[in-house]
């Protein structure tokens, strides 16, 4: 394991440092590690209203209308349940120094991406090629 990185609180990685360096590195960390923090923090917030939730509601549009939104709750906590495992593979990546990569190409994600979407795992170009070949085969 590597010794700590300081990293003051308004670091952003830039494109004039070399690519991936330590301070990107935990920069991309403590960016994970909180998105995963909050999705986790949701997801028991959901669990406890879900619990508390199970009263008799009489009025049947009522009763309707409070299945719809524990569905819809249900289904927003599956797919972040989906990313908290793309954030932990991220985590994983960047244990074994593969964060930051295309897995097409190999080359470098821009920053820029990564910052946006710190669980990307394509190059941008490379994406757009993978969403028109997925385009074209939902097509036939």
């Amino acid at each position: 394991m590597k010794q700590d990185v300081f990293l003051p609180s308004e670091y952003r990685p830039a494109e004039d440092e070399p690519f991936m360096n330590d301070r990107q590195i935990e920069y991309f960390r403590r960016k994970l590690l909180n998105w995963k923090a909050e999705l986790l923090e949701d997801s028991r917030d959901t669990i406890e209203g879900l619990q508390d939730g199970t009263r008799n509601i009489p009025d049947m549009a009522d009763r309707a209308s409070e299945e719809t939104d524990r569905a819809l709750e249900l289904r927003t906590r599956d797919r972040q349940r989906k990313l908290v495992a793309k954030i932990d593979a991220a985590l994983r990546r960047i244990d074994e120094n593969e964060y930051g990569y295309c897995e097409v190409t190999g080359e470098p994600i821009s920053l820029k991406r990564l910052d946006a979407r710190p669980i990307a795992t394509m190059s941008l170009e490379a994406q757009e090629r993978h969403e028109r070949r997925e385009k074209v085969h939902r097509d036939d």
